[in-house]
């Protein structure tokens, strides 16, 4: 992926994941707002740059990892050179908006 474009899904999804909730919204603890922006984070960058190069274990390692409301266990591997970009992104983008990385479910243990 080019700088520019790379440096462009960042900023965007940076965005995205750094929106506070709206004040229509009830206030919501920390781990399910950091779930709801890292998911619009996800679909972000997904929509910009499409899923060439992420194999299906990975999307469905990440999608089990949403739909549990972002706990459980770290189990996400990036192997292809997309898939770990992707991932850098994500991580870069959680870390701005405050998050541990301990959040993140990027994990290789295989």
């Amino acid at each position: 992926m080019g700088g520019a474009v790379a440096a462009s899904l960042v900023i965007a999804a940076a965005l995205a994941f750094a929106q506070g909730p709206s004040r229509a919204q009830p206030a919501q603890d920390w781990p399910t707002v950091k779930c709801a922006r890292y998911k619009a984070a996800w679909a972000d960058a997904l929509a910009r740059r499409g899923r060439r190069g992420l194999s299906d274990d990975f999307i469905a390692s990440h999608d089990a990892f949403l739909a549990s409301g972002c706990t459980a266990r770290a189990d996400v591997c990036p192997r292809s050179p997309e898939e770990l970009d992707l991932a850098n992104v994500l991580t870069v983008l959680a870390m701005n908006a405050g998050t541990a990385s301990t959040f993140l479910p990027f994990a290789c243990r295989r």
